[in-house]
């Protein structure tokens, strides 16, 4: 499957982390983006390593697993990766595909050059990382 820029343009505005980004930033973004085939059972990111980039899963299953324990799976319209492009520390977890499995991959150094660039676009990510992690707080709430 070979995508357009105005195909990845409209899986990318059905991102969370993309809530807020206008048109012309999320068409920037799909220019950057190339689309990556996994087969079952390929690792796409491991635990502890380096983060080469953002994931946006097209089709597809992988799992998520840290330590060893699977603590989630992910399929279309959900992504991984972008906390190692924003923070440039290794991964928190290894992510497989359970069956072969289409992402779309900006490499660290395209989002990061997009960030630099676009205050505006850095403003609207920055705000989609904070959703999530009051989200992910508020669920582990004692």
């Amino acid at each position: 499957m070979s995508l357009t820029t105005h195909r990845k343009t409209d899986l990318l505005r059905d991102v969370e982390l993309f809530r807020g980004v206008d048109p012309e930033h999320l068409a920037r973004i799909a220019d950057a983006a190339v689309e990556v085939d996994f087969p079952a059972g390929r690792p796409i990111a491991r635990q502890g390593e380096g983060g080469p980039g953002f994931y946006l899963i097209v089709s597809g299953l992988v799992r998520v697993v840290r330590d060893g324990d699977v603590i989630a799976r992910l399929g279309p319209g959900e992504f991984f990766g972008e906390l190692s492009v924003l923070d440039g520390q290794p991964r928190i977890a290894q992510v497989i595909a359970d069956e072969p499995t289409t992402c779309l991959a900006v490499a660290s150094w395209d989002f990061e050059r997009l960030l630099l660039e676009e205050p505006h676009l850095t403003l609207a990510i920055l705000r989609g990382v904070a959703r999530r992690l009051r989200a992910v707080t508020e669920d582990h709430r004692h």
